[in-house]
């Protein structure tokens, strides 16, 4: 447990460090897993301990932690050009090529790619370029954003504004102007005989009317993620990208996909729009771009916005925005052999293999009383916990059952995410089925030890 010695990594880590997203009732206890290396899906503490992360690190370490081509890719491109910008009318070769090969990959025909250093950052970004583009088409008055209860879109001011959670409250968050509707989680919010079809219907209805109530020429956007990620991987309800659509269509609203989480791979397809068949008008991406490697982000704008973004641009002779590190070298070399890796190299390949394994192991543990649902899409899925499975009714907030469920895997080797009362597994692309038969049995014995104490 705690090494409580004043010279210990845990005592130093507490000392020096403020923590984040970091349940600190657990720090108190246990103290901070300080890790020193990982090889394939595996990391490695302090202790020697090994652990299996069922979490890709943070959704992004998809090709584990030590892949030779990625670091290969990042040393070659450190010794050859280690840093620039994107701004000035200067960029690296290496910059060019990625956005040639982001637009190649992109449900688009044609389009441009603006670099971030984040998801955050590139959210953060592209409602700047909404509001930019309503002040120069004559209409400063579209500012307005609409997101979901549960979505999670980044940390910025303006991401964290965006971030339908209640714990940004304690920031003065939402901004004025930061609109949200409803979460398109059928099996939590689907009313009493309603089918999942009626219920997306009745989300586009909603919409439609908060469109219509806050007046649909003050809406700059909606953004949504293909699944929703950080709210507890809730994939949408049938249809429901189609009639959102219809919608935004109607008004002349622009649907940006969020694909930090889904893109380069997760849900089995390249882009999760792909895997719900919509093309949006724009596209977030970061965390597997670089497969972790560098802190990345991108806006890949579909052709109509490009263009139009472009002459407000030419108007004033420039786009007045953009950070230090955008389209870093480095970066973008990782990121150039990162897709390549997913696209060519068999890891988007190695997913679809996997899933149905992945979706069975996921199915058996949700034959546990207190586990109220599975859900999920490619290698991302959650189990829910409850109190009484026939009535979906959660456990007591005081009993953190989640986090009892994560640190009780932590002390079997086996690294997963609590959020909420859900238990989130997104391994990464390299695993073989003996990883995920580990990953299950491990899962397993904690959610069988965590309930029979609080049941």
């Amino acid at each position: 447990m705690r090494d409580t010695a004043p010279n210990s990594w845990d005592a130093r880590a507490e000392s020096a460090s403020f923590y984040g997203f970091t349940d600190l009732p657990t720090i108190a206890e246990r103290g901070t897993v300080v890790l020193t290396h990982g090889d394939g899906p595996y990391v490695h503490d302090t202790n020697g301990k090994r652990y299996f992360d069922s979490n890709s690190g943070l959704w992004n370490m998809v090709a584990g932690f030590n892949h030779p081509k990625l670091a290969e890719a990042a040393k070659a491109q450190y010794d050859r050009f280690p840093g620039y910008h994107s701004l000035f009318g200067r960029m690296s070769d290496q910059t060019v090529m990625l956005s040639e090969t982001l637009i190649e990959v992109s449900p688009y025909a044609h389009g441009k790619v603006f670099y971030t250093n984040s998801g955050s950052e590139a959210n953060d970004t592209m409602v700047k370029m909404l509001w930019f583009l309503g002040a120069s088409e004559g209409q400063p008055q579209r500012r307005k954003i609409i997101t979901r209860w549960n979505s999670y879109h980044g940390v910025t001011a303006v991401a964290a504004s965006m971030t339908g959670k209640p714990y940004n409250s304690v920031f003065g968050l939402p901004l004025p102007g930061f609109l949200h509707v409803g979460s398109p989680h059928y099996w939590r919010f689907g009313q009493e005989g309603e089918t999942e079809a009626q219920f997306t219907q009745r989300l586009a209805r909603e919409l439609e009317a908060t469109i219509i109530k806050e007046g649909p020429d003050t809406i700059a956007g909606f953004f949504a993620e293909p699944i929703i990620g950080a709210g507890g991987v809730i994939p949408p309800s049938e249809g429901y990208f189609q009639a959102v659509q219809a919608v935004l269509k109607k008004y002349g609203i622009p649907l940006i996909a969020d694909e930090v989480i889904t893109g380069f791979g997760r849900t089995g397809n390249l882009w999760g729009c792909q895997t719900y068949d919509f093309v949006p008008d724009a596209i977030i991406a970061s965390k597997a771009m670089t497969a972790g490697y560098f802190p990345m982000g991108a806006i890949l704008l579909g052709p109509d916005l490009a263009d139009r973004l472009q002459d407000a641009s030419n108007a004033i002779e420039e786009f007045p925005h953009g950070f230090t590190a955008s389209g870093h070298p480095v970066g973008c070399a990782i990121a150039l052999a990162a897709i390549d890796l997913v696209v060519n190299g068999g890891l988007a390949e190695n997913v679809r293999a996997l899933t149905p394994k992945f979706e069975a192991g996921l199915a058996q543990l949700a034959e546990n009383p207190n586990i109220g649902e599975w859900r999920g899409k490619g290698l991302m899925a959650a189990l829910e916990a409850v109190q009484d499975k026939a009535t979906k009714t959660p456990f007591p907030g005081t009993l953190s059952v989640s986090e009892r469920i994560a640190n009780t895997c932590t002390d079997h080797g086996l690294i997963c995410r609590p959020l909420g009362q859900s238990i989130v597994l997104c391994p990464p692309f390299i695993c073989t089925e003996a990883h995920l038969d580990e990953m299950f049995e491990k899962l397993d014995a904690a959610l069988k030890k965590v309930f029979a104490e609080i049941v």
